[in-house]
């Protein structure tokens, strides 16, 4: 096993070509994708108070700020592709290492891009009717194991894994290329946020805002659990802000820019998650937004009038392409990390000679987000993966006082502000919300267990492959 920040001895490696701007985009075009435009109508249906829904946003904005800077620390100091997976392998072992890419690659990330390809496809068919969801092109019954199950192929699922093939063939051929779309589209997405808090404040004809924390007089105990509900609701918009390290090992001067852009990326997306949310409370009371999903085109209809809906709706469709071509540009990583320690095929562990990017891992990732896409049932699953993705979250945070005790020498030009303190509040707050997820979904939480449960004898099925790889290399002399 190498040390930390080491990289392997490959003829072909990954070339450093992410600078500061690059990165940052990276992870503010991962974590902008669909979930701010959505879930504020449904926090509301939690919280009736606008004080406690921004309050919801700025402490999301803070949890992740505390991840971030913890984060920071592990990424300077082992500047390599995989991120979390290393940080997890150098503290636990490969064991566990293995068992987050197995997570991410089955379920959590092909999942990822599956969803926002769909979701894609449902705002790109408001424009082109023939290309959305609604449009069946095949309805087949299937007999399995003697109980019907009828499968349906709508023309959306077909755009979606268009739009997973044609991202992953332009991150295939190029870093150069999926860095070009991800900083143009993650520019956009910014630009079109901004739009809409810039005119909500000048020409928005709303109302003034109650921030009132409890105006509905509900019990103390309803708002605890109701923020709490809330709460979770914000970290899945937060969700994506660790994937920036996963390209760590292709981030120029990485241990200044890593840490930038983790807390740059967070202060930003923060301060337009609490903008654009109080536009939304200003354009409508509580009671008119609760339960609502679409809450962006609702409010802007109420602040520009109802032809605004079709502009929030291309802002929507160009932030999910962003998003969906950041989390392709990032997965491939893990999984080429993961092969180069003989835990995946070893192909995965190749880099192309000509293009430098880790062609068969986008290829793969490709082919199982589209199956996903096809499928069209991924959603639970996805649920399953949430669960199992906070732990590991805690599992890297928390290696980073594990990482200091074993490698005490190893160099840190970057040590997480506020330590011990700010990596304990992420933790803390992480289980928290861990055990919140396994109380009101149990069978989903369970379920995320089982799936992670079933990588282990996987893992030890690419171990003993990977030693009689070795073996076969190495050969005893007679």
């Amino acid at each position: 096993m190498d040390k930390p920040g080491e990289q392997g001895k490959n003829k072909v490696g990954l070339s450093r070509q992410l600078g500061l701007f690059d990165s940052t985009m990276v992870m503010v075009g991962i974590v902008i994708g669909s979930g701010i435009f959505l879930t504020t109508g449904i926090m509301a249906n939690h919280i009736p108070s606008a004080g406690l829904i921004l309050i919801a946003w700025i402490v999301g904005g803070l949890l992740t700020l505390a991840g971030a800077l913890t984060y920071a620390e592990l990424g300077a100091a082992m500047p390599e592709a995989g991120g979390q997976y290393v940080y997890i392998r150098e503290a636990y072992g490969p064991l566990p290492g293995f068992l987050f890419g197995w997570i991410l690659f089955l379920v959590y990330m092909t999942g990822g891009i599956a969803g926002l390809a769909l979701a894609f496809s449902l705002y790109f068919g408001r424009f082109f009717p023939s290309l959305s969801t609604d449009t069946i092109i095949l309805s087949q019954t299937f007999n399995i194991f003697s109980h019907p199950v009828r499968y349906s192929l709508s023309a959306g699922q077909v755009v979606g894994v268009v739009v997973i093939i044609v991202l992953s063939i332009f991150n295939y051929i190029g870093l150069a290329f999926g860095k070009f779309i991800q900083n143009v589209f993650t520019v956009l997405k910014i630009g079109s946020i901004l739009a809409i808090i810039t005119l909500g404040f000048t020409i928005g004809k709303g109302t003034a805002v109650n921030f009132s924390l409890n105006p509905a007089g509900i019990s103390f105990s309803q708002l605890i659990f109701g923020f709490g509900v809330a709460l979770i609701a914000v970290i899945w918009a937060f969700d994506g802000w660790n994937n920036v390290n996963f390209v760590a090992g292709e981030i120029k001067n990485p241990k200044r820019n890593l840490p930038l852009a983790l807390i740059l990326g967070t202060l930003g997306i923060t301060a337009l998650y609490v903008l654009v949310n109080y536009i939304y409370l200003y354009a409508l009371p509580i009671p008119e937004m609760a339960g609502v999903e679409r809450i962006a085109e609702k409010a802007s209809g109420a602040l520009f009038g109802v032809s605004s809906g079709v502009l929030i709706s291309v802002a929507i469709t160009i932030s999910i392409f962003g998003s969906i071509n950041g989390s392709i540009l990032a997965g491939p990583r893990v999984y080429y990390a993961m092969a180069r320690d003989k835990l995946f095929f070893r192909k995965v562990s190749q880099v192309h000679p000509r293009f430098r990017t880790p062609g068969f891992a986008i290829l793969i990732q490709a082919i199982w987000a589209s199956i996903l896409a096809l499928i069209g049932t991924f959603e639970q699953m996805f649920t399953f993966a949430m669960f199992i993705a906070i732990i590991f979250w805690i599992a890297a945070t928390a290696s980073v006082f594990t990482l200091r005790k074993k490698f005490p020498d190893l160099p840190r030009p970057y040590k997480t502000l506020g330590y011990p303190v700010v990596p304990i509040i992420f933790i803390l707050t992480s289980f928290a919300i861990l055990l919140n997820t396994l109380i009101q979904k149990p069978v989903e939480s369970l379920a995320g267990l089982g799936f992670t449960a079933l990588g282990i004898p996987v893992y030890f099925y690419w171990r003993r492959k990977g030693r009689q790889n070795l073996d076969k290399s190495h050969p005893q002399e007679n």
